[in-house]
């Protein structure tokens, strides 16, 4: 969904949009489990376009130690600030405010929201998602879930700086 900010103006326009998980790429191992829904409001100060509202969805991800598929939950209030690129200084070197931080600069005049929320949900995601919070990951040695199975691989596991030692009597 394109916004043409020409129909945008001070006061907030209610925007009600749902994308579809192939309208919105995610990064790698990441993919939207179901439809990601936007509920929020858009409206234009001079040069600068603010959008807020909440998006909710779920994202399915892999676990970080064991790699089991986990869906999660995603309820998240955003606002996000874009302004013109041609507005801007031109200048090497620029001192920002700390509220000019968080803004994106725009050259044509249009905000692809798919964009925007594909940008969100990934800031929203952490960095490391567990299936559990006890997850017990995979084994260094055969590679099985510790979770679903029980090996004795460090059980019979022999260092082989120490290897030569277990012939000893």
């Amino acid at each position: 969904m394109i916004i043409d900010l020409a129909s945008v103006g001070k006061n907030p326009k209610t925007i009600e949009l749902r994308f579809e998980p192939v309208n919105i790429d995610l990064d790698d191992g990441m993919q939207l489990a179901e439809n990601a829904v936007f509920n929020g409001e858009i409206s234009r100060e001079g040069t600068r376009t603010r959008v807020k509202g909440n998006i909710s969805t779920v994202v399915s991800t892999e676990c970080s130690r064991c790699l089991e598929p986990v869906a999660k939950d995603i309820d998240l209030e955003f606002e996000a600030v874009f302004v013109d690129a041609a507005d801007e200084p031109t200048a090497d070197e620029l001192e920002l405010a700390v509220e000019e931080l968080d803004e994106s600069l725009i050259t044509d005049d249009k905000i692809d929201m798919s964009e925007v929320v594909r940008e969100q949900l990934i800031l929203a995601m952490i960095e490391k998602v567990l299936c559990q919070e006890d997850c017990k990951g995979l084994c260094p040695q055969c590679g099985g879930n510790r979770n679903l199975i029980d090996c004795k691989c460090e059980e019979n596991a022999i260092d082989p700086r120490w290897a030569a030692l277990k012939n000893l009597k």
